[in-house]
């Protein structure tokens, strides 16, 4: 099959990732890179063999380019997406898909207008830790899922990120940072929404970097830095999320931060920031936790999600980390905020449907 070939926009941090998967997954062939900082993007092609390093400009006009993966700052998720569908290219972005239910709505309309694919991370639901829960409870090892727990709660990035300030800017908090994660999860898990309530605060209104380069820079949060959310399912499951930088020694576990309480069981499911966490199960009457055999392969990273789409594209169905389903997410992360401020209880706004389970039978790197 004729391999996609990707051009690379933002080579910060999480694009060393996607560099490290790509060769692992023969669909993809990443062919250039660029970034605003054109330094950036020459250290990254000489870690990686990437041939071609160019502007934004040049890379988003490349006739050669099937793919932008659009790895910039969550405020230019949307616009880079834009110039990319206007060149007639697919793009798949980094979470969060925007900052807003009106800039995702239309890149969603775009896309579809042009025939081209969206595609948004996380996808780390993917992997063999969410796969296997999910099968778990499509199978009824828990019985009928009743309720849920769901936490991230930390103090914030300011401690140690480099360039902390957009994770306090709209479009970034502990909702729209990492509330992707764990609510793509559970939408992969438990199906579609019903119904949101949130409510969300400003606990710390500025913060002080004290990592370097920019220790002792004062920041002005502009978003709620500690989310609550209360999350009612169409299966009848109704369950709480918090997100949270605002808290200190949160008793959380952090291996299994999301647990499925079900009639007959319970699951106890891993980091949704990872692939490969261990899953544990304990059904009724049974007197301790159990860890459940991974039912898929395991050793994917990010650019999984990347690959698939690429597969998509070159057979024609329906790709797995969709722009449908980041919008739903970003539909649902929009309502708690908004629930918060009307101090009502929320309908989605957008249809969701799951997507089809991981393959088992196909070898590594083979997305069908």
């Amino acid at each position: 099959m004729e391999r996609v070939r990707v051009g690379v926009v933002g080579c910060g941090a999480i694009s060393a990732a996607y560099f490290k998967m790509a060769p692992r997954l023969p669909i993809l062939e990443m062919a250039a890179c660029a970034d605003l900082d054109p330094e950036k993007a020459r250290a990254r092609a000489a870690e990686f063999a990437v041939p071609k390093v160019c502007s934004v400009a040049e890379l988003l006009a490349d006739p050669t380019i099937d793919v932008v993966l659009n790895l910039t700052v969550p405020k230019a998720h949307v616009p880079i997406a834009l110039q990319a569908l206007e060149q007639g290219k697919h793009t798949y972005a980094e979470k969060p898909f925007g900052v807003n239910r009106e800039e995702g709505r239309k890149l969603l309309d775009d896309a579809s207008a042009r025939g081209l694919r969206v595609g948004c991370a996380p996808d780390t639901f993917l992997g063999a830790g969410i796969q296997t829960s999910r099968k778990l409870i499509d199978d009824g090892a828990i019985g009928r899922p009743v309720g849920f727990t769901a936490f991230m709660m930390g103090r914030g990035h300011e401690s140690w990120h480099s360039s902390p300030e957009f994770y306090y800017e709209v479009g970034g908090g502990p909702m729209f940072d990492m509330g992707p994660y764990y609510l793509t999860a559970l939408l992969n898990l438990l199906g579609p929404v019903r119904r949101v309530r949130g409510a969300a605060t400003i606990a710390i209104p500025e913060r002080t970097i004290t990592s370097q380069p920019k220790h002792g820079k004062k920041i002005r949060v502009e978003t709620p830095d500690h989310i609550c959310g209360i999350l009612e399912f169409d299966n009848g499951a109704v369950g709480t999320i918090i997100t949270s930088f605002a808290v200190l020694h949160s008793t959380q576990d952090g291996k299994f931060p999301i647990t499925i309480y079900g009639t007959e069981g319970t699951l106890k499911v891993p980091d949704p920031n990872g692939f490969d966490g261990a899953v544990q199960l304990r059904r009724a009457g049974e007197p301790e936790w159990q860890e459940a055999p991974h039912a898929f392969p395991t050793g994917y990273g990010r650019a999984v999600g990347l690959a698939d789409m690429a597969q998509a594209v070159r057979t024609g169905r329906t790709h797995r980390c969709s722009g449908e389903q980041a919008f739903a997410v970003l539909d649902i992360m929009q309502a708690f905020l908004d629930s918060s401020e009307q101090g009502r209880a929320l309908a989605p706004g957008i249809q969701y449907q799951r997507p089809a389970p991981m393959p088992t039978h196909l070898p590594f790197g083979i997305l069908d």
